[in-house]
């Protein structure tokens, strides 16, 4: 038997069987199939790729976006801040200047021995600065006053005007004025009145307290006990704690507030400048009625004015101690208005001269409304 084998038996035994075929053939698909699994696994990363940075360039975009809006609602939100700062500074009225109110002193109706007191302080005052600028030395000074007299002869006006004075001149810091009298200080309670005073006080600081009817305070001089006296005794205190920025005020009629300034030693001590205001005289109210008539544009015939004036002498010459000075003026201009409206309302045609001109027969009825 020959051991080598022949060519053909070689071939024939090399020769791959079917069933080896097939295997061949089903690894072949297979290698096919993972070969195309393996283009889709790339094809699906790509794409999955470029939506990533899609999205990525999308949020950046949108937070870029958001950003940009938020940095241009804070540059409005701030332009809108400053525009409105803007408003106010602009919308605020500038402080009267020291000679602006003297004019308006001036221009007050009578008052001359009044006008003159004040003039007189606000030079002490001003000389009294200048020394301390140049290290002089000056005496106390107390700048406290009464206001004496009737209703309606100017105390509370002046008053204001006598603020924004001392305001002008640097005496106080804020010039405002707060009016009270003994309701706005003396509570119903035993403890609260100081409490209530020391709030009152405390609102004015910086500025003037006008106590109107102040003897009110102190009805019954050395009688029992009354919770205005408590109220005395705060306002002495915190005048003494804020005598560099504080002035009070206290009106009334004349003999009623001799008595209060004599009631208690601290108020002697402290009030010792005194303002008398006198009545107006007839001519100084027809001036105020006048001037009344003029801001409001009205505009009397010549009878009515004969009258107004017939009127006011009278009411002068009449007058008691409860005569109300300006405040009658006010009120019989008030009611000339209102008689003066009774007449023009139900007529059908208004022309300009019906609705400013004031007859006599309107002067008449208001003097006995």
């Amino acid at each position: 038997m020959d051991k080598n084998p022949s060519k053909e038996e070689l071939e024939r035994n090399l020769k791959p069987s079917g069933t080896y075929l097939d295997t061949l053939s089903d690894f072949a698909n297979l290698l096919g199939t993972i070969k195309q699994a393996e283009d889709a696994a790339k094809e699906l990363l790509d794409e999955t790729s470029s939506a990533a940075d899609a999205n990525k360039k999308s949020s950046r975009s949108t937070i870029t976006d958001e950003s940009d809006n938020d940095n241009d609602n804070v540059k409005n939100s701030e332009s809108h801040q400053t525009k409105n700062d803007e408003s106010e500074v602009e919308n605020e009225e500038p402080l009267p200047t020291l000679e602006e109110m003297l004019e308006k002193l001036d221009a007050l109706v009578g008052l001359d021995i009044i006008k003159q007191n004040v003039k007189s302080l606000i030079n002490y005052v001003k000389v009294r600065k200048l020394r301390e600028d140049e290290q002089l030395p000056n005496p106390p000074l107390s700048l406290h006053m009464v206001f004496m007299g009737n209703p309606g002869t100017g105390k509370t006006t002046v008053a204001r005007i006598l603020s924004e004075l001392y305001r002008a001149i640097g005496v106080l810091s804020k010039g405002q004025l707060v009016e009270v009298d003994r309701s706005g200080l003396v509570a119903g309670f035993v403890g609260q009145t100081a409490i209530k005073t020391s709030e009152v006080i405390t609102s004015a600081l910086g500025g003037i307290l006008f106590i109107d009817e102040a003897y009110s305070l102190a009805p019954d001089v050395g009688s029992g006990n009354d919770f205005g006296r408590e109220s005395i005794e705060t306002l002495l205190k915190m005048m003494e704690d804020h005598r560099d920025d504080l002035i009070v005020i206290v009106a009334g009629y004349s003999e009623p507030m001799e008595r209060f300034i004599g009631s208690n030693p601290g108020l002697e001590s402290r009030f010792n400048r005194y303002f008398m205001f006198e009545d107006y005289n007839s001519e100084q109210l027809y001036e105020i009625f006048s001037s009344m008539c003029a801001k409001s544009e009205y505009v009397l015939t010549e009878d009515a004015v004969g009258f107004a004036q017939d009127y006011f002498r009278f009411i002068y010459e009449s007058r008691d101690d409860n005569f109300g000075n300006a405040r009658h003026v006010r009120n019989y201009f008030e009611n000339i208005v209102a008689v003066h409206s009774d007449r023009v309302s139900p007529q059908e045609q208004h022309t300009r001269e019906d609705l400013t001109t004031v007859t006599l027969e309107d002067m008449q009825k208001a003097s006995v409304a």
